[in-house]
């Protein structure tokens, strides 16, 4: 066992919800998520900061019937248990697909036929989700844990680091990757568990949006975004500091009003960087030079994807944009799942997958937006992206459901 590091009198970040008409909205809805915010929950805070009746108007958008151009069906199912608080994704490696609830349950699964192919209990609670690649399968703990195990469920090694790990840690290039809740990234040789090194982004800010938010490694460098609406980018190999740019600058008098996190996770191509921030904006940069090439007052907790043609974005009301990849400018916007908690979209083949609150999966066509295709799950809430697998791709609720899902015209 690697030796801990000690926190250094750091706290976890405090949650709170951001902006007041977007709780009015998740508390009709009933989506509000149980983040602690001191010793309450967003619901109580949300009572003692407003304590106004909830704007009726404020519904989610009714399903309506829709013409299907493509065949979206299950192909297998399986349970991890319940991530309650947290948003947990399926990690995929090669022909597996691996999957944790909050109890420590990690299970992997054949991704061709759902059979389970071991299953190990972990760290307990665990914090962030599981990742997966050459070979290993990483997960963390709410206290700062991180255990790494081979295939076949065997522990390779475990740490300790300074808080809670908040986002899935990410294996490549011979590094475990870990985000905590200190505002801190690390870099773990992934053989040992070592630290190579260690980037903080300055103390925390006072208030955050608690998102599961991890970060995106290409060409040899990590992007990642913080809490002060920065956007940076590190060497893979040292963590020195490539890029340093403000996708949204903090606005307003008080506290909660000048949240402006980066609550997407970072999406690299061309060396062009793009990243939205919660009550800021969605904007793109050069990542060689840092200059900023396009940006839009979009507001989003979700995320966003993108393809040679455009930048898809859920705003914080869960309308789905697409945006002009060279200039920004609008293509069309989906406004049938307004108010759903839309998670974050993800092109899958021709088709632009998002999952909602009540478990649907939502394919959109990227062209124009519309609808081609919807299935329900268990019922509980889809809040992050699908991960591709052969045939189609795979989610995870709020339950704990895994569902492989393939697509076909």
């Amino acid at each position: 066992m690697s030796d801990p590091i000690t926190a250094s009198g750091m706290a976890t970040v405090p949650s709170i919800p951001a902006r007041r008409s977007l709780l009015r909205a998740l508390s009709v809805a009933g989506l509000a998520p149980a983040a602690v915010v001191g010793c309450g929950t967003v619901g109580s805070a949300y009572d003692r900061m407003f304590s106004k009746a909830v704007d009726p108007r404020l519904k989610p958008a009714e399903l309506g019937p829709i013409r299907s151009k493509l065949s979206l069906r299950v192909l297998w199912q399986g349970q991890v248990g319940s991530s309650g608080r947290y948003v947990y994704m399926p990690a995929v490696d090669g022909d597996s697909v691996f999957a944790i609830g909050t109890d420590g349950n990690l299970t992997g699964f054949e991704s061709a036929t759902g059979r389970v192919s071991w299953r190990q209990q972990v760290i307990r609670p665990t914090a962030g989700g599981v990742g997966a690649g050459n070979g290993l399968v990483a997960v963390g703990g709410q206290n700062g844990e991180v255990q790494v195990y081979a295939q076949g469920g065997k522990l390779a090694w475990e740490t300790r680091l300074s808080s809670e790990v908040l986002a899935a840690p990410m294996i490549s290039d011979g590094l475990v990757l870990v985000r905590t809740g200190d505002s801190r990234i690390w870099a773990l040789e992934a053989d040992s568990g070592r630290q190579r090194w260690v980037y903080q982004r300055g103390a925390a800010p006072t208030l955050a949006v608690r998102t599961h938010v991890g970060f995106t490694v290409s060409r040899g460098a990590l992007f990642a975004g913080f809490g002060n609406g920065r956007l940076v980018g590190l060497d893979l190999k040292s963590g020195a500091v490539g890029l340093d740019v403000a996708v949204a600058l903090p606005r307003g008098a008080t506290e909660l009003e000048r949240v402006v996190e980066i609550t997407s996770l970072p999406l690299f191509d061309n060396n062009e960087v793009c990243a939205a921030a919660f009550q800021g904006r969605v904007a793109c940069f050069d990542a060689q030079r840092g200059s900023l090439l396009w940006s839009r007052d979009i507001s989003s907790i979700s995320g966003v994807e993108l393809d040679s043609r455009a930048v898809y974005v859920v705003d914080d009301r869960s309308v789905v944009h697409a945006l002009d990849r060279s200039s920004g400018a609008s293509l069309w916007r989906q406004a049938g799942l307004q108010l759903r908690n839309v998670g974050a979209p993800r092109l899958v083949g021709k088709a632009l997958v998002v999952g909602d609150f009540q478990g649907f999966v939502h394919l959109l066509d990227p062209e124009d937006g519309s609808f081609i295709a919807r299935l329900p799950t268990d019922g509980s809430a889809i809040s992050v992206g699908a991960r591709p697998v052969d045939r189609g791709f795979v989610i995870q609720t709020r339950r704990g459901g895994v569902f492989a899902m393939g697509v076909a015209a």
